[in-house]
């Protein structure tokens, strides 16, 4: 096994469970921008994304990308296992 392939399997065993909720709703093609997180798009008006995310790099990635479609953050929330929807 490559070091490139452990890194992987190491970043997946350290993945983090997360909790992102911002304003708005997202077309189907701006959600696409979020494969890999659960998403619901709240009655309320904000969206909740849920699921592992493998270090911080990855998570600045999915806040930049809500960032950049001008969407207000509401929350980031870092679960524990248990907390899983």
């Amino acid at each position: 096994m490559g070091s490139g392939e452990e890194m992987s399997e190491q970043s997946l065993r350290n993945a983090q469970l997360y909790e992102i909720r911002f304003s708005g709703h997202l077309d189907n093609t701006r959600a696409q921008m979020f494969n890999g997180l659960a998403m619901i798009q709240d009655p309320t008006g904000e969206t909740i994304l849920t699921g592992e995310i493998v270090d911080q790099a990855a998570l600045h990635g999915v806040l930049n990308r809500i960032r950049d479609l001008g969407l207000p953050l509401l929350s980031v929330n870092r679960l524990s296992q248990d907390q899983t929807p």
